[in-house]
């Protein structure tokens, strides 16, 4: 079929508008009616709040005003995480907390193109520096239960759009954790204590590598730490994160 795409170009054209008749484009977050794939309706897009500057040069959390390109949150600034630099797509929020959920516990997987080009946008030169994209990982009972890695497909998909190594295996969640919803940060902490460490057979691999750490969200950073840690103590040289989105608190300041 793909050569008869490539030789009549004419021939795809029919086909996919005829399969947009019969099955036309959906909303990724609500479902109803839109132009072309991978869009939101008006209101749906409306609701997605993108992050954009003025935001924490560390962490990327957005700021509500700005004070110069170097400001950091009051986080960052009592204590700076293990990670270079943090940069999330979109708040937790609206249209941004619904196709999370609808991507983790969904299986809305027809979601991730989308939401990868939102990320590589976001990224910026965290992309073009980075040597190998890496999935944070999930603990085999957990990836029987829900079938698939969400940010394995993330990162997947981000390798795929910018033609950035992808290590789809190199962190490995050893043993299971509880879920990290309503702990606070030292809890997060101590819930992934050990949890998560880098595979024998990747070692080699990210030696002096930047390593640009891919999840869905980011909420209090435990998780990213964590992974950030892991991945500097087999060494490599920076690990940068990317998610697509983060909960945004109130409450950290800026410096």
């Amino acid at each position: 079929m793909g050569g008869i795409f490539s030789k009549y170009p004419g021939f795809g054209k029919v086909v996919r508008r005829a399969i947009d008749i019969v099955l036309p484009p959906r909303c990724l977050s609500c479902g109803e009616p839109v132009a072309t794939v991978g869009q939101l309706c008006g209101p749906c897009w409306t609701g997605a709040e993108f992050i954009s500057e003025p935001y924490c040069r560390c962490c990327g959390l957005p700021l509500d005003y700005d004070v110069g390109p170097g400001a950091v949150c009051g986080e960052c600034a009592r204590r700076a995480p293990a990670f270079h630099q943090a940069r999330s797509a979109l708040r937790y929020e609206g249209t941004g907390r619904s196709l999370v959920l609808a991507l983790k516990h969904g299986d809305r997987t027809e979601t991730v193109p989308a939401l990868a080009a939102w990320m590589v946008r976001t990224a910026g030169d965290l992309i073009e520096k980075g040597d190998l994209v890496v999935p944070v990982p999930l603990h085999r009972r957990r990836l029987f239960d829900r079938r698939f890695n969400q940010s394995a497909l993330l990162a997947a998909e981000i390798g795929k759009l910018t033609g950035t190594e992808v290590g789809a295996r190199t962190l490995v969640r050893r043993r299971p954790t509880p879920p990290q919803k309503g702990l606070s940060r030292q809890a997060r902490f101590r819930n992934l204590q050990g949890a998560i460490s880098v595979r024998d057979s990747d070692r080699a691999r990210i030696v002096d590598r930047r390593a640009v750490l891919v999840d869905d969200v980011m909420t209090t950073g435990a998780t990213a730490e964590n992974c950030a840690r892991t991945l500097l103590r087999a060494g490599c040289r920076e690990v940068n994160v990317l998610t697509v989105t983060r909960v945004v608190r109130q409450d950290a300041g800026v410096i």
